[in-house]
């Protein structure tokens, strides 16, 4: 099985692709003339659509840190997306209610594929995050004098001969 259909699996990218659905679905009830809401409409889709990318994100980067940066920014727009479809409800020119409240219920499921899906990352499969965010439970700082640069410059450069570059450039 691909990587790709490994994602499109997962619980959490189903409920997440399903949101993103039923927020399109919404967005096609709203009216192009009331200003405000069709400014927040395209809020409610970029927020359902980064939590898509950022799931896929977090799979393909399979390091702890990485997972647990996306998995802070994909919790930041749920919330986002969930209050602003609860913000529809006191909008005078909106009528489609049940949205609202079917909306609410995908998230609130999601959130707890959220947390489960969180709580089986690899706490083992970590680079040190130096601004000590995203580093798992127990881990510890590296030696201070130690290199935590994740690409080896010295292997990078190899093989480059900037001599000969000055020698282009003199001719």
């Amino acid at each position: 099985m691909s990587k790709r259909d490994k994602l499109f699996d997962l619980p959490i990218y189903k409920k997440a692709e399903l949101i993103l659905d039923l927020v399109n679905s919404l967005l096609n009830t709203i009216s192009e003339e009331d200003e405000y809401l069709n400014a927040t409409k395209y809020m409610m889709r970029d927020d359902a659509a980064i939590i898509c990318a950022k799931i896929a994100g977090a799979e393909g980067g399979d390091m702890y840190s990485i997972r647990m940066q996306n998995a802070a920014i994909i919790r930041d727009h749920a919330m986002h997306l969930y209050v602003q479809v609860g913000s529809l409800r006191f909008h005078d020119s909106f009528k489609d209610t049940d949205y609202v409240t079917l909306i609410r219920k995908e998230i609130d499921e999601f959130r707890e594929l959220f947390i489960n899906w969180v709580a089986n990352f690899d706490k083992s499969n970590y680079y040190w995050d130096e601004w000590e965010l995203f580093n798992p439970p127990g881990a510890i700082p590296p030696d201070p004098n130690a290199c935590q640069d994740p690409i080896n410059w010295d292997d990078f450069l190899e093989g480059l001969n900037f001599d000969d570059e000055e020698d282009d450039s003199e001719e």
